[in-house]
């Protein structure tokens, strides 16, 4: 049985045919994988679900997925690069290339800067997220969904809503990219739907006749007026009056008709492998494979890795190296009625998700709660692991346990695995953002640029595989060297800057008993969650200091805190924060700044300037910034780093 035949439906000129220096001409590959999984592999018992699927005269459970392949005509450098598209989205060219996001590249522009191109790399994006709906490009996979004796299966679950206005209707999944799982015939009368103000707050519950499962549906006109009906719907939720902002929704029903998700991290193993080892397929030759995923698709490495996806059917390794990017602790979860679209579990959104488990560290430890020992990467077909992170992931994603014990002492990594923070960045840095704005948060966002350390932490990663040379060291905060901190001590150290509203505390992380529906935390018994350290300015003294954090305009934080009628007060899901520097220094007096004013730093912008590109040189001395970035590091400073800071001064 043959794990992945391809079909190839259209091969077109990448970006016109343009000639990328150093590998020459790209070309677009769109292609439908169809895949045949061997239920009674040991390697695929770990997928939940899978032995409820009817397998086909073969023995096989077969399922197919999108496949797009941007690969170099005369075959490049012979190195393979998946993008996990997250939730469906291609995102590689965006981060490595500085290009503008698109699931459609074609033109010589959705190239950005070309980086990847001319490095000759055959990127390819592959479905993996089964529950996603047709619409803007995305990549879908087709899964079975989970049955016996012909009746879908059915079992309690949990939905959770939150809006920033009011809202009418939602579907179950909260997502309209995202398949609801669908309301039973018994689940429409036994439903229970609550609301509470934050996670810990004694929840309140709306009468049954307050909502329903039912949509708003518009269109149309009467006598030159909108209308709009309430439609049955047992894939939506209606309430009277709307879902309303400042309130966390959290409905309780028996739902059917599950997708076996699993399959997802099958396809990514079957394709890589089949792509790897044919070199008379659509990718070419291939010698190394390499794989990046950010947030979501992070955590889906992390789950691939410990589940032992790494492995294909001939025993051999299927990535030699992988890029998880701001994941934090997290891996994927695939249990049934799981919402794959959901992020992980945060402050205030999605607080007790599953994707936050035990394992959370590469090395082995022992959960100091349960007893039981476990490591993400505990095989010898692992692939070798550069981990990225940023501020926020410590903050909203309980990031120091990738690095320490559950109880908060210095761990580390294993031999073949490296962390990084990429010190007071945000979890979402868009290569081409703008002016900071504050969204419904308290504050405006964090602006530090961070895409060209993407390239860095590649070619660093190919080094290692394919030339023997050691990465840099890891560069993350630690308890022994002062850097890595609990709460109080974060406080006494972070500045009294006018007009800003720091968190509580990090998003904690408890002991759940996940058998309740709701899932049920206990509070009296915890995990360790710590923080980095900062400086007098309040910037993060640990990692890799981003040009625009080693000579700051400000202060740079990995969180946010949510305006009043949000949820005041509460971590904003994966939001940094900025905090500029008074101008000058009459500014600095007036309102009580006790930070230096960007006049009292810098002579001038010309100075500002060189002491980016000082800071950007050190980088590269330490194999953390590509040389080509140089000059991008200090044009992107000019006019103190404009749009990101705006300063009317010389």
């Amino acid at each position: 049985m043959s794990p992945v035949r391809l079909e190839v439906h259209a091969r077109e000129p990448f970006a016109a045919g343009h000639h990328f220096a150093g590998a020459g001409a790209y070309e677009v590959l769109t292609a439908t994988a169809h895949y045949a999984v061997d239920p009674k592999s040991a390697a695929n018992r770990v997928i939940p679900d899978l032995d409820l699927v009817p397998p086909d005269s073969t023995g096989a459970v077969r399922f197919s997925g999108d496949v797009e392949i941007l690969r170099p005509v005369d075959g490049g450098r012979r190195r393979l690069f998946f993008d996990w598209g997250n939730r469906g989205n291609k995102r590689a060219l965006q981060y490595f290339c500085d290009a503008p996001h698109t699931n459609r590249p074609r033109t010589l522009a959705d190239a950005g800067n070309g980086h990847l191109m001319r490095r000759g790399y055959t990127v390819v994006f592959g479905a993996w997220q089964g529950d996603l709906l047709p619409g803007d490009g995305r990549l879908l996979l087709d899964l079975p969904v989970a049955g016996q004796g012909g009746e879908p299966v059915r079992g309690l679950t949990t939905a959770e809503f939150i809006v920033e206005a009011p809202t009418a209707s939602l579907p179950l999944s909260r997502w309209s990219s995202t398949r609801s799982c669908p309301v039973s015939a018994r689940g429409e009368h036994t439903a229970r739907l609550a609301r509470r103000r934050y996670p810990h707050s004694t929840p309140e519950e709306l009468p049954s006749g307050a909502w329903r499962f039912a949509r708003v549906q518009g269109g149309g006109s009467e006598l030159r007026t909108s209308a709009a009906a309430v439609v049955p719907s047992r894939y939506d939720l209606h309430v009277d009056g709307g879902f309303q902002p400042g309130w966390i929704y959290e409905l309780v029903y028996e739902a059917e008709g599950p997708l076996v998700l699993g399959l997802g991290l099958a396809a990514v193993r079957d394709l890589v492998s089949h792509l790897r080892h044919d070199p008379a397929g659509p990718a070419g030759p291939v010698d190394h494979a390499y794989g990046w995923g950010r947030s979501q698709t992070g955590r889906a490495i992390r789950d691939f890795i410990h589940l032992g996806f790494n492995e294909d059917a001939e025993g051999r390794p299927v990535f030699d190296g992988l890029l998880p990017h701001v994941s934090g602790a997290g891996r994927l979860g695939i249990e049934r009625f799981t919402n794959l679209t959901v992020p992980g579990g945060q402050q205030y959104e999605d607080h007790l998700s599953s994707a936050d488990t035990f394992p959370f560290a590469y090395a082995e430890t022992v959960d100091h709660l349960t007893g039981e020992r476990d490591a993400i990467m505990k095989r010898p077909t692992d692939p070798k692991v550069l981990h990225t992170q940023t501020s926020t992931e410590y903050w909203q994603r309980r990031g120091s346990l990738v690095h320490t014990t559950t109880d908060g002492q210095d761990l580390g990594f294993p031999p073949n695995a490296r962390g990084y923070l990429w010190s007071s960045s945000q979890h979402v840095a868009d290569p081409s953002a703008g002016a900071p704005t504050k969204g419904i948060c308290n504050h405006p966002q964090n602006t530090v640029a961070t895409s060209a350390l993407f390239r860095a932490v590649l070619h660093a990663l190919d080094a290692w595989v394919s030339e023997g040379v050691e990465p840099p060291a890891s560069a993350v905060p630690t308890v022994a060297g002062g850097t890595l901190v609990t709460m109080d001590v974060w406080s006494r150290q972070f500045p009294a800057v006018p007009s800003a509203l720091p968190p509580r505390g990090p998003n904690e992380l408890y002991a759940v008993d996940r058998s309740a529906v709701p899932p049920v935390a206990d509070r009296t018994r915890g995990y360790t969650v710590l923080v980095p350290a900062v400086d007098a300015d309040g910037n993060e003294t640990a990692g890799v200091r981003a040009p625009m954090v080693a000579v700051p305009l400000g202060t740079h934080t990995g969180w946010n805190t949510r305006a009043p009628g949000q949820g005041h007060g509460a971590l904003h899901e994966f939001s940094g924060s900025t905090f500029p520097f008074a101008a000058t220094e009459d500014e600095r007096l007036i309102t009580g700044d006790p930070r230096p004013s960007v006049q009292k730093r810098y002579r001038d912008s010309t100075d500002y300037v060189a002491r980016i590109g000082a800071a950007a040189e050190d980088l590269v001395a330490r194999r953390l910034l590509l040389q080509e970035d140089l000059e991008r590091a200090t044009a992107a400073a000019a006019d103190w780093s404009a749009p990101r800071h705006r300063f009317d001064l010389p």
